[in-house]
């Protein structure tokens, strides 16, 4: 079983049986759930496809970490938050216009994916494989895992307070 199964249910389980307008609305300047979860599926597809494509290298060393990457693993890993402040990097960033059924088929495509990195890549490569996260260095497989967590538990929360306008 995946690290990240909760994940449907805790992303998706607000929008079950909601219209596609429920999934269209957001306050000025700020993302739809169509978009949350479209930029959830491409953070973790993001993630596993570069960890599938390391799968055959060589035992790896974690690089160094810097000062803001230390900080960004305590509030992530510590308290389970973001720092503030934070904008999503280019890569995740979704369209400006994502409709709800294919968001969601992305993110269950990519959920997918990172079941199939876990159940390739684990327990065997679970400490000498790194992928960069932009603000956190170089993680581990476990440690993108907990990571996908805290960032789906962040956005799940924006999700529920678009559905409750």
């Amino acid at each position: 079983m995946s690290t990240l199964s909760v994940l449907p249910a805790l992303v998706l389980g607000p929008l079950a049986g909601k219209t596609e307008a429920s999934w269209q609305q957001a306050p000025p300047n700020k993302w739809t759930p169509a978009q949350i979860v479209e930029h959830l599926a491409l953070a973790l597809e993001m993630s596993a496809t570069t960890f599938s494509t390391r799968k055959a290298k060589e035992p790896m060393a974690r690089r160094a970490t810097t000062l803001r990457e230390k900080i960004g693993k305590m509030f992530t890993f510590g308290i389970g938050r973001f720092p503030p402040g934070l904008k999503a990097p280019e890569r995740t960033t979704p369209q400006p216009s994502v409709d709800g059924p294919r968001a969601e088929a992305h993110f269950r495509a990519a959920l997918a994916q990172w079941d199939a990195v876990e159940r390739d890549l684990l327990p065997g490569r679970g400490q000498d494989l790194f992928v960069k996260h932009p603000r956190l260095g170089d993680l581990t497989i476990r440690e993108w895992a907990r990571f996908h967590l805290v960032h789906a538990r962040h956005h799940a929360r924006q999700i529920r307070s678009r559905l409750a306008r």
